[in-house]
């Protein structure tokens, strides 16, 4: 990149949903920096103009700046958008200079150790800032496409919200804003637990009875815990909540229902992952979201079961028995 771009988007992270939002940001009409880590990355990246790694097939616009320098991607900046994975989110954001814009955190999922979630990590490392998070029903592939897709920008800054929509809706990208980012965080972290569940069945021919009974009632539990967090049910209901559960639950593309599957296969969970390139974020999120329901006492049967599974100290048969077992109630 010759010299730094004003009034830009930066994208703090450039795996595949950071370079699909990087596209689609173009395709809005906004000139977009695209920061990796890694400066090999970076140039390899700028100079074949894809990142065939992770979004294979797909070509970079010519108007899509790459570095490795984040200072260069930040400055001038009109929005940040920080697209890394919630586990290495703290770390990124502890490396960052002062952050010169809003911020949307596309990461979803719950901190292990300190059982945060994303923008209260970004409250800690950087507590002025201006921030919101993207959330909804995406998979990287389609929004590179330009697919038809619908997503929220959930923020209690009115002007954050209006900005994000204004500067990364398209006619294909149609974007709403809302005033409940904890709701909408809770729904992004929760859904990759109850994945992994729904998957699980379906890979121990537990039949579709089961993956729906697990989806219906692991909504109820993201709508629970949302709700001891201060958010609201609606929000659970909405793109943030269901939308996202139905697509990662359901769809052939989603990472933590293809783990869910190979583990009800009785397949070995490093064995899993060690031949993924991405991250599967319910592995972490699973246990780290079932402690932090914990000290609100709220009960998440089946995130617990997932974490139970993840850890090695069930099977999917017996994980299954212990909810079915569980004492009757109304629903």
């Amino acid at each position: 990149m010759a010299e730094t771009m004003k009034d830009h988007i930066a994208i703090i992270g450039a795996g595949a949903w950071g370079t699909a939002l990087a596209i689609q940001a173009h395709r809005a009409g906004q000139r977009a920096v695209l920061w990796a880590r890694d400066p090999a990355r970076a140039a390899l990246i700028q100079q074949s103009r894809a990142n065939e790694r992770l979004l294979p097939g797909i070509i970079l616009p010519d108007g899509i700046s790459i570095t490795a320098d984040a200072g260069q991607a930040l400055e001038g900046a009109a929005l940040i958008l920080l697209v890394v994975p919630a586990q290495a989110l703290r770390a990124v954001l502890q490396s960052l200079p002062v952050l010169p814009a809003p911020l949307l955190i596309c990461a979803k999922g719950v901190e292990a150790g300190s059982l945060m979630l994303p923008l209260e990590i970004l409250a800690d490392t950087h507590p002025r800032s201006v921030a919101g998070v993207l959330s909804g029903p995406n998979f990287a592939h389609e929004i590179a496409r330009g697919l038809p897709a619908a997503a929220v920008v959930a923020s209690l800054d009115a002007g954050l919200r209006a900005l994000g929509v204004a500067r990364l809706g398209s006619a294909s990208f149609r974007l709403y804003g809302g005033d409940d980012p904890v709701g909408a965080e809770i729904g992004g972290a929760a859904k990759n637990v109850i994945a992994i569940a729904a998957g699980a069945v379906m890979g121990a021919g537990l039949g579709e009875n089961a993956r729906a009974a697990l989806i219906t009632r692991g909504l109820a539990e993201i709508a629970r815990l949302a709700s001891a967090l201060g958010g609201r049910a609606d929000t659970v209901s909405g793109l943030s909540g269901l939308g996202d559960l139905l697509l990662t639950a359901t769809g052939a593309g989603s990472r933590n229902t293809s783990l869910g599957m190979a583990l009800g296969r009785g397949e070995n969970l490093a064995d899993i992952l060690a031949a993924r390139q991405g991250v599967t974020e319910g592995v972490t999120t699973a246990p780290a979201l079932v402690a932090r329901a914990a000290q609100l006492g709220v009960d998440l049967p089946i995130c617990g079961a997932v974490a139970a599974l993840v850890r090695g100290e069930v099977t999917v048969q017996e994980a299954v028995a212990r909810l079915l077992a569980r004492p009757q109630r109304d629903e």
